[in-house]
């Protein structure tokens, strides 16, 4: 199926053919027809498999079709509502691009920046806004914002909302909705808050679900080192120097950490910068831009914050820290596997972090690869080597040297490591 045979708007195809859409997503397939329809939509999917053209284009198109663009003052007839100031700008990045021959306006709202400039493109009339729940809920409050006229409402990333602590105030925003509304909601997992929450934002509506296997499976090509916690930055560095003109991002668990591997690899004569929660919103929009534009070639992130990073031609995508999300890892491996791109993920794994690594595989229904050891195990051999019953020493340290890490064939050898240790895996996130 290609995006012509959808029906949309002239205007519309013309961009998506500009922008290098020629046939959709599974989720877009899906997605657009019954959006078309007018009817709710409740969508389970991850980042990376192309949600914000799903609903995007069809709410374009539903609104090029039935709005005067002669009209004096534009009235917000769609909102959509994202967890992270970087995706909120994403997304309306993606809108203009697509809607650019429409006439259509969209403008995005974020909280840790003054509300000025904000206030005036309100004031000077829009069709979509895009907006973080906060800032959203404090405009909406001092009496900026009306959704007299809404018709199309989108929750997306319904989940990471939820573990951001967003979940009253996104029930605020739906309280305020007019009854009469096209919803669609979008999540990668259906815990019981979200499933709770989907029933009192949705009316008559379908389900459509792309599976992680099917997002991640055959697009991304992953792998895994094992290695101790004081040698990954070792590693990391390794990898870097073996292909410098790669560009990367490294997904650290905590905001400290993160600080702490840019503090590593400037130490090594390696430019990089870190965007996470405590950054200033100039410093975040500097660092992306500057990863974007191919000036920065590594970028460091949080999980939360790098909701929303969209780069062409990501080289490597590095978890330095696996997360103890399962779901996450499949957001993080998707920032280089976009929509129909194929992309390369290598995770770092150290003893702790065994029971994170068996559950992300459970998950994706599939093994990682793991990858040949390298030179950075001396005195790690515990943290490398299979978890069997004692062994005699002088297999402790074998085929140390052997393999090193770098090249782009990333399947590795199949070991099958366990762990008979289990992490607590409800330990609190310390992300942003």
């Amino acid at each position: 199926m290609t995006f012509k045979e959808l029906g949309l708007a002239e205007p519309i195809l013309k961009a998506l053919e500009a922008e290098g859409y020629t046939h959709p997503t599974p989720i877009q397939e899906q997605s657009i027809p019954i959006l078309l329809k007018g009817k709710d939509l409740l969508g389970v999917a991850q980042t990376g498999t192309g949600k914000t053209a799903a609903f995007g284009i069809p709410i374009l198109h539903q609104l090029y079709e039935g709005i005067s663009l002669r009209q004096t003052k534009r009235k917000i007839k769609a909102l959509i509502v994202t967890p992270t100031r970087e995706l909120a700008i994403q997304i309306s990045e993606s809108l203009t691009a697509y809607g650019k021959h429409t006439g259509l306006r969209n403008t995005v709202i974020f909280g840790g920046v003054k509300q000025g400039k904000q206030v005036n493109a309100l004031k000077g009339g829009v069709d979509i806004l895009v907006a973080t729940p906060g800032r959203l809920l404090d405009l909406m409050n001092q009496g900026f914002i009306s959704f007299r006229d809404l018709e199309h409402v989108v929750l997306d990333e319904a989940d990471q909302m939820l573990d951001m602590g967003f979940i009253h105030d996104i029930k605020k925003i739906i309280a305020k909705l007019p009854p009469k509304r096209q919803s669609l909601f979008f999540s990668a997992t259906m815990p019981k808050d979200i499933v709770e929450l989907s029933r009192k934002m949705l009316g008559d509506f379908e389900r459509v679900t792309i599976k992680p296997e099917q997002a991640t499976a055959e697009k991304v090509e992953q792998g895994v080192y094992f290695v101790s916690k004081a040698n990954k930055p070792k590693l990391l560095i390794h990898l870097i120097e073996e292909k410098p003109d790669n560009t990367l991002i490294v997904f650290s668990r905590t905001k400290h950490g993160a600080n702490k591997i840019v503090k590593k690899l400037d130490q090594a004569g390696i430019r990089a910068a870190a965007i996470h929660g405590n950054k200033s919103q100039t410093a975040r929009q500097k660092a992306l831009s500057s990863f974007k534009d191919g000036s920065l070639k590594v970028l460091v992130a949080t999980d939360i914050a790098a909701r929303g990073i969209d780069v062409e031609d990501l080289s490597l995508v590095v978890n330095y820290d696996l997360p103890n999300v399962s779901e996450t890892y499949v957001h993080r491996i998707g920032r280089t596997g976009r929509a129909n791109a194929s992309g390369i993920a290598i995770s770092f794994c150290d003893k702790e972090e065994r029971a994170y690594l068996r559950d992300i595989e459970k998950l994706i229904k599939q093994s990682v690869p793991r990858m040949p050891e390298h030179q950075f195990t001396d005195g790690d051999a515990d943290d490398i080597q299979e978890e069997k019953p004692a062994q005699r020493p002088r297999n402790n340290n074998r085929n140390k040297n052997r393999n090193r890490p770098g090249g782009n064939n990333f399947r590795g050898k199949n070991n099958r490591n366990t762990s008979k240790k289990n992490s607590n895996r409800n330990a609190s996130r310390k992300n942003d």
